[in-house]
């Protein structure tokens, strides 16, 4: 028969089921807690960005003379804005009568798209054809203007290929995609890198706009921070002269022995204490001072104080002697 529970037993039971809540809810004083966000995952850092910004500088300043040069007008281009973002909202931002080109991206064997605003497209078309590039009403282009519209994209991506040199990235100019073919470029799901450059000239203005799939900013993006960051460390001159300091206090390793010989197994074998080894070796030859275990000099033992030395004949390292000349 189960026994009754008298009141205070009852209290005394959701007591400590009270505290056994509290102490599972309540972190310990000193942990630290951050909120995480899982849609950030494998978003470009600040440090990412700046090494993105500064190769897009040099395709920007690189593309304003030669594209200038190209179609004889005075012409800017400038880096507006690098974001990443899912490649259904670049879909989106894009305009009902635009023009999107794909470009493939070699060795990756990957494609992304560039989109220039036919406002642009336009003037550039009448610049090429022997007019002043003045500003007209959007339109669809004609087969002939985008024959000749797709002049001024190679342009592009052979600045772009120049650009992009040091992560080994080669853009190849392909196809223009219709309205119906862009969002079939890539997965709407996948995260994408997308630059915007603003272009001035004359009589108008306008954006060019690259979008890269995720396997440029998960892969390429790594070998461009690497080459960017080690081109671009800088260290005072007070560090670099307490770094040379402290370098002058490491001990190496040294030893003076004679050159490697070879010597029979059965002489090794036969060896006793007291057994004097042939080394076939003349008794003039010096002994080799080893430091980190590279020879670096010929010397001869001597004896410095009570204790013993060696005395340094003449180099022994190729490459120690190149660098003192």
């Amino acid at each position: 028969m189960d026994k009754p529970l008298a009141q205070e037993e009852i209290d005394a039971l959701f007591a400590a089921a009270r505290t056994r809540v509290r102490s599972v809810k309540e972190p310990p004083a000193n942990a630290r807690m951050q909120l995480f966000t899982f849609s950030r995952v494998g978003q470009i850092n600040n440090e990412q960005m700046r090494a993105i910004s500064l190769l897009n500088d040099n395709f920007a300043r690189n593309l304003t003379h030669n594209l200038g040069a190209f179609l004889r007008s005075r012409f800017q281009v400038a880096l507006a804005s690098a974001e990443q973002l899912p490649y259904s909202e670049f879909v989106e931002r894009v305009p009902d009568i635009c023009y999107v080109a794909s470009v493939r991206l070699e060795p990756l064997g990957a494609v992304c798209g560039l989109e220039l605003d036919l406002a642009l497209a336009l003037p550039m078309i009448d610049l090429l054809l022997g007019g002043e590039g003045k500003a007209a009403a959007v339109r669809e282009l004609t087969d002939i203007e985008e024959s000749i519209l797709a002049s001024v994209v190679e342009v592009s991506c052979r600045e772009l290929t120049s650009a992009w040199q040091p992560v080994g990235l080669t853009f190849n100019f392909e196809k223009r995609q219709q309205q119906t073919q862009i969002a079939r470029l890539m997965s709407l799901t996948e995260k994408t890198l997308s630059i915007s450059f603003e272009i001035r000239m004359p009589h108008v203005q306008g954006n060019l706009n690259l979008v890269f799939p995720a396997v440029v900013s998960n892969t390429i993006l790594r070998r461009l921070i690497t080459d960017w960051g080690r081109q671009n460390r800088r260290r005072s001159p007070e560090v670099l002269a307490r770094m040379g300091e402290r370098l002058q206090h490491i001990r190496l390793r040294g030893a003076l022995q004679l050159p490697s010989v070879r010597v029979p197994a059965t002489e090794v074998d036969a060896l006793q204490p007291g057994s004097i080894v042939r080394l076939n070796l003349p008794a003039t030859s010096p002994s080799e001072l080893r430091i980190g275990g590279i020879p670096l000099f010929h010397a001869i033992p001597v004896r410095a104080d009570q204790h013993r030395g060696a005395q340094i004949t003449a180099r022994n390292n190729p490459l120690l002697n190149r660098a003192v000349e």
